[in-house]
């Protein structure tokens, strides 16, 4: 199946250097390319895209706030985005994870790593450039950066992790702390097809779009503290 890819960026030049490199894939083709947030939203939708990558920093609209409209809209449930930001360690990195990106990756990535990223996104798992890891994550979260609401939420995250059975919270910490499927299977001497499953419902009964929303949702309700350098 034919990934459908949307570029967002303000940069015409730096569009097309995407598309060419998209495009270049057999399993991946450029549907759309929007130069600010609005636009991005309106052509997700109407082109059906599976992935947008997304600049962070657009005039008018930017990433972040499309990110959101594209996360609270229901036609656009199976819409994954990723983050393109030219520093990785950014204020906006978590913001952007919170309001609903699958993850983030440098502009400067390598080719190999860009389209990788697109694979990992539309197959609905967390991406992570290797800059950004998990302790990036923990350093914001541990500063109070992005929204206080969603960090005061603690009445309401209580009331969710208490439905995630004793099982999906070992998993749910274990996927907080970078592991892969495959990692964590191997660590509890189960299958991955277990744990995708565990994962699966940690997700639904917390909320989650997907693989990163659930290491956001670790830290932000405390089960996983962060520990900063």
């Amino acid at each position: 199946m034919t990934i459908r890819v949307l570029l967002a960026d303000d940069q015409a030049l730096l569009r097309s250097a995407f598309k060419v490199l998209v495009d270049s894939e057999p399993d991946m083709e450029v549907v759309g390319e929007a130069a600010d947030g609005a636009e991005a939203v309106a052509l997700a939708r109407s082109r059906r895209a599976d992935v947008v990558l997304m600049d962070i920093r657009m005039p008018g609209t930017d990433g972040l706030a499309a990110t959101r409209m594209i996360s609270a809209d229901p036609d656009l449930a199976g819409v994954r985005v990723v983050m393109l930001t030219t520093f990785e360690v950014d204020e906006y990195v978590v913001q952007s994870l919170r309001a609903g990106a699958s993850g983030f990756l440098g502009k400067g990535a390598e080719p190999d790593e860009l389209l990788n990223a697109i694979r990992i996104a539309a197959a609905g798992e967390a991406l992570l450039s290797p800059v950004a890891t998990k302790g990036l994550i923990a350093k914001f979260l541990a500063q109070g950066g992005g929204s206080d609401a969603a960090v005061g939420d603690g009445q309401g995250y209580s009331e969710r992790l208490a439905a995630l059975t004793v099982r999906e919270r070992e998993v749910l910490v274990l996927v907080a702390g970078g592991h892969s499927n495959d990692e964590i299977a191997e660590r509890l001497e189960v299958s991955p097809l277990t744990i995708k499953t565990h994962v699966n419902r940690a997700m639904a009964k917390l909320g989650a779009r997907d693989r990163a929303q659930l290491v956001v949702t670790a830290y932000e309700s405390g089960l996983v503290r962060p520990r900063v350098e």
